[in-house]
This record gives C-alpha cells, sequence and structure tokens, in this order.
C-alpha cells in the first residue's frame, strides 16, 4: 500500500515525499481506519483522504462547508488528473443530476458534498446503492471543527454527521481540521 500511496503522490499530485505524519494517516485510513486529523492549514490535511480515496474501491465522499472550498479543491484535482466532483446549491438541477449519474456509473473517485445535500433523502438513497455495490470509498469531513458547538463555525447539519457511522459502520471516516482544541477534538470524536 506503501508504495502505491507514494506512486499517487509523486505522479498525480507532484511531490517527491510525505511530509509529518501523512504517510502513517493514510496507511490507517486506506486500510480501513477511523482517523481525527488536525494539522495547519497549508500542512497537508487534503492529501490524507484524497490518496485513500484513491488507493480505495469506489469513491471518496468529502463533506466541506464551504462552495468556494470545494470549486477550488475539485479545480486542483480535476487538473491533476483525479476524476472529482461536487454537489451544493451552486448548481443547477439538470448539472446536479448529470453529477449523480457520473457517480453512480463509477466514473468519479471524489465527490465533494455540503452537509446539508448529504443527509438529504436522495443522496442518501444513492450512498446506500454505492454501499451495496461496494463502491463506498471513505467518508472525508473537512472543517471538522463545524462539529463543535465550542467553534466559532458550529453547523448542525455536522453534529448529524455520526448518521454516516450508524449506517455505513464498515466505511472508514475521517475528520480533518485546523482548528481544534483538546475540546472541540473530543467532541469531533465522540
Amino acid at each position: 500500500m506503501t508504495e502505491r500511496a507514494l506512486e499517487i503522490l509523486r505522479t498525480t499530485f507532484g511531490y517527491p515525499a510525505f511530509r509529518g505524519s501523512q504517510e502513517a494517516i493514510i496507511g490507517h485510513v486506506a486500510g480501513g481506519g477511523d482517523a481525527l486529523v488536525l494539522m495547519p492549514t497549508g500542512g497537508g490535511k487534503s492529501l490524507c483522504y484524497q490518496i485513500p480515496a484513491l488507493l480505495r474501491p469506489g469513491v471518496g465522499i468529502v463533506v466541506s462547508p464551504l462552495i468556494a472550498l470545494m470549486q477550488d479543491q475539485v479545480d486542483a484535482l480535476l487538473q491533476a488528473g483525479v476524476r472529482a466532483a461536487f454537489l451544493n446549491s451552486s448548481l443547477d438541477f439538470e448539472a446536479v443530476v448529470d453529477t449523480e449519474r457520473r457517480l453512480m456509473r463509477g466514473e468519479l473517485d471524489l465527490v465533494y458534498v455540503a452537509p446539508e445535500r448529504l443527509l438529504t433523502e436522495r443522496f442518501v438513497g444513492l450512498m446506500d446503492q454505492l454501499d451495496e455495490r461496494g463502491q463506498l470509498a471513505l467518508f472525508a469531513i473537512d472543517e471538522a471543527h463545524c462539529v463543535s458547538q465550542w467553534g466559532h463555525d458550529f453547523r448542525p447539519e455536522y453534529i448529524q454527521l455520526s448518521k454516516l457511522h450508524e449506517r455505513y459502520p464498515h466505511i472508514p471516516r475521517i475528520a480533518l481540521t485546523a482548528t481544534a482544541d483538546e475540546l472541540t477534538r473530543q467532541e469531533i470524536i465522540t
């Protein structure tokens, strides 16, 4: 797994080597483990879920609270040759349906979704179908400090993300943030 991860790091993302704890985190999540990742902005958090999503069969579902962040991430991934898309309120109905079809045909490696959309009956139905086919690679929860009622960016939809583990306990989850004190970290883990 490490050789494949390193190959993806070099050929897809253009980095010569992992930094800090990236390699250990990627190996753990790619192997099916859950993780809470606390790294500074610019520390390489995204690679900690992007590479495992490429290593595991199926699609990685990335929960992201910001439309602009989703767009930036997807644009960078597409430039790197990764099959990525996003589903959020900036898309018209036709674009949503097209992205959902690509998702269900196995044409995407990563899909960025707002937490409000993720837990809709429609999207849960899509995830159920993917899960039945063994095509859910992982769940990544970006900006995970939003789960904390003690944080400055509390989003109530983030509290409901525990439903992912209840419904798909066998799918690895990785929560990532640059800002989380001890109380916030414990709340994210809980």
